[in-house]
């Protein structure tokens, strides 16, 4: 039975682009495989704990030699690690904050990087590829070529590489210049944003459409 793993991380609530994408998506792949089962994280409502001085060292230290603070964040990485190795496909809504990903998304990225479990201790080798996973990216201006800010989109430049030792290879669908609905100095860029959308939707809607022969 095929299984999804759907998380959000945008703290706008229903104001959200990116989560307005991945409810798209998640009801997309529920369309495509009416028997399937679906996890849900939040990580925009319910964050993880960052890796600190007193737990941060779990994945280099022996599960006997843990501390008991070690120890809960060990076991927090083994159920984030399980949930993805359950999934056949996994979602993320993925917002720029600041140029970059929400802190939420880089505590939960540092969580997956754990040798014998993410990765493979011998060959440093991930071991969660082989599954889908689909960005759902949203970002308020426009960073693309050519663009004042080309290139400060730090959130989908550092994604691929953050989660690189693991073995997932994101994909990602992004909409673009959400701020110009909102922001009267951007109001000449609303086509463009429509239009970005636009696109980001019709590409999420052809995600599990069967090919026609």
């Amino acid at each position: 039975m095929a299984h999804l793993l759907h998380i959000d991380s945008s703290i706008q609530g229903e104001r959200s682009v990116s989560r307005g994408l991945s409810a798209r998506a998640a009801a997309a792949w529920r369309a495509a495989h009416p028997d399937g089962t679906v996890t849900y994280r939040d990580l925009g409502a319910h964050p993880l704990p960052h890796l600190d001085a007193e737990n941060g060292t779990a994945r280099a230290v022996p599960p006997e030699q843990h501390t008991p603070a070690q120890a809960a964040s060990w076991a927090l990485t083994e159920e984030l690690v399980g949930e993805i190795k359950a999934a056949d496909t996994v979602l993320l809504g993925l917002p720029v904050y600041n140029y970059g990903a929400p802190s939420s998304v880089k505590a939960w990225v540092d969580h997956l990087i754990a040798p014998g479990l993410s990765v493979d201790h011998a060959t440093m080798t991930g071991l969660l590829g082989g599954r889908e996973f689909i960005v759902l990216a949203s970002r308020g201006g426009g960073y693309g070529e050519g663009a004042p800010r080309e290139g400060w989109d730090h959130a989908e430049q550092w994604l691929p590489h953050g989660v690189s030792l693991t073995g997932l290879e994101p994909r990602f669908i992004t909409a673009e210049l959400t701020l110009a609905h909102v922001n009267p100095a951007m109001a000449e860029l609303i086509p463009l944003a429509d239009a970005s959308l636009a696109t980001a939707e019709k590409t999420i809607d052809d995600l599990w459409v069967p090919a026609r022969v």
